[in-house]
């Protein structure tokens, strides 16, 4: 023990005694004070009634702290809502919001955020998220707003360019753009890997709204050879072409704003895992049972279905290869390995029982627009296929968040027409030469509709 501890521990002792003899002396001043009041009220004249009263006095204030303590202990916590309402002090009126994707580029110096948010702010305008996208001469910050609902998007556009931002880009947005820039891309990662149709809407969703393209190795039509694209890809300001791993290469137009670095190493990214991990379809099918009682297997399909499909056109009639095609028969094989191609849409296949194959359908990525397509053998024709096959390919554009759907066919297709209005969806008709194109718009929908059977209908897992 040193000398210091040791004197701090002779201090406390020294403390504890003196302590200890002040206690005692207040003691015997209690006591002596508690008999000298004692013996004056006992021996006066009304010394028992006055004992009496105080004692009283003393319960009934006890009993009171008592009561008061028990009471404020048992009440009620504050409810959510309570909690979440301000004082009357701070309350303001809550207007309604709407949310904004805002793309702008700013100066590369200190303060230069700063000077944009603050005149954002200035609007009442909430920053929920940020991105920035270094350049050579700058740098492009991607937002997440909440602006109230009477701001008038050029006023925020206004508002940036006050805040030193140009080039500035706006588009609404919803509540799929609150998740947080790492967990979106995630997100996109694992859509694409569990699915290779996944890739071009991950790279949409991924870049915002743009045009992407799939062009195959060798044209349907002609057969002939594709420009080929570098293994490290193209970028053009506001054009991005990739290598397609399953041939042929994938082209990103965005017109209204250049890509930045950041984003062509992310899309090269989202490629190189497809690449990766190969072609790879979802095993999961539908056993679906018919009005007339017989029943059909609905799954997805891909390059390994291409025998098969080929053996289906033998068996269809001239008439509804050319419905569907639209063009020579001759051409139908040829079509085939593309839209079996998990890199233009998704397909769907219905089998029966004996495995044969009596119908497909297809959704199709063009563009910015989707496209539904649909054949059915003809002895199956009129029997319901066709309308499962649609129902599961609008669900299917839904989840991907297309805002509508397309089909293409003869304007004396009646079966074709029956079947998209079946879908109970608004319907907009457009008759040019004979081919009638009809475009249904998407309400979004939460719950897949692949995962909504009817009664009677018994979905497995392959």
């Amino acid at each position: 023990m040193t000398d210091e501890s040791f004197a701090k521990t002779s201090r406390r002792h020294r403390h504890h005694w003196r302590r200890d003899l002040a206690e005692l002396a207040a003691l015997f001043t209690a006591v002596a004070a508690a008999d000298s009041v004692a013996n004056t009220v006992a021996h006066g004249p009304d010394g028992p009634v006055l004992l009496v009263s105080s004692a009283a006095a003393l319960l009934a204030t006890a009993g009171f702290h008592i009561w008061w303590s028990r009471r404020r202990d048992h009440a009620p916590p504050p409810s959510a809502a309570d909690a979440a309402t301000p004082s009357p002090r701070t309350a303001r009126p809550c207007d309604e919001s709407t949310l904004w994707r805002m793309r702008t580029t700013v100066r590369d110096e200190p303060g230069s955020l700063a000077a944009l948010c603050l005149s954002l702010a200035e609007r009442g305008v909430d920053i929920l998220a940020l991105q920035t996208h270094p350049l050579a001469d700058g740098t492009v910050d991607e937002l997440l707003l909440r602006a109230p609902a009477a701001l008038a998007p050029a006023e925020l556009t206004g508002a940036a360019a006050q805040g030193g931002g140009r080039q500035t880009w706006l588009e609404r947005a919803d509540a799929h753009d609150l998740v947080d820039a790492p967990t979106r891309v995630l997100n996109l990662a694992t859509r694409t890997a569990l699915d290779a149709a996944e890739l071009p809407l991950a790279l949409r969703q991924l870049l915002g709204r743009c045009t992407i393209r799939s062009i195959p190795a060798r044209s349907p039509h002609t057969g002939a050879p594709c420009e080929p694209v570098p293994e490290s890809g193209v970028w053009e300001e506001t054009v991005l072409r990739l290598r397609d791993p399953s041939g042929g290469s994938i082209t990103i137009e965005r017109p209204y704003l250049p890509f930045t670095p950041t984003e062509f190493a992310r899309a090269r990214a989202l490629v190189e895992l497809d690449t990766r991990l190969g072609p790879r379809v979802p095993l999961r099918s539908d056993v679906l049972t018919l009005p007339e009682g017989n029943e059909i297997t609905v799954r997805r399909a891909g390059p390994d279905d291409l025998a098969a499909a080929r053996e289906m056109h033998e068996r269809c009639s001239t008439a509804t290869l050319t419905r569907r095609y639209h063009g020579p028969v001759g051409d139908a094989d040829r079509y085939l390995r593309h839209l079996l191609t998990p890199r233009f849409g998704r397909t769907l296949a219905a089998y029966t029982a004996s495995g044969r194959l009596v119908a497909l359908g297809h959704l199709l990525w063009d563009g910015d627009e989707t496209e539904v397509a649909l054949l059915v053998e003809d002895e199956w024709q009129r029997r319901g296929v066709g309308g499962e096959l649609l129902e599961r390919l609008t669900g299917m554009a839904r989840e991907a968040r297309c805002e509508s759907v397309y089909a293409v066919t003869t304007a004396s297709n009646t079966a074709m027409v029956a079947a998209m209005r079946a879908q109970g969806l608004p319907l907009d008709y457009q008759v040019e030469e004979g081919t009638l194109v009809i475009t249904a718009r998407l309400a979004p929908q939460p719950i897949p509709s692949t995962a909504a059977m009817r009664p009677g209908h018994h979905v497995s897992d392959s």
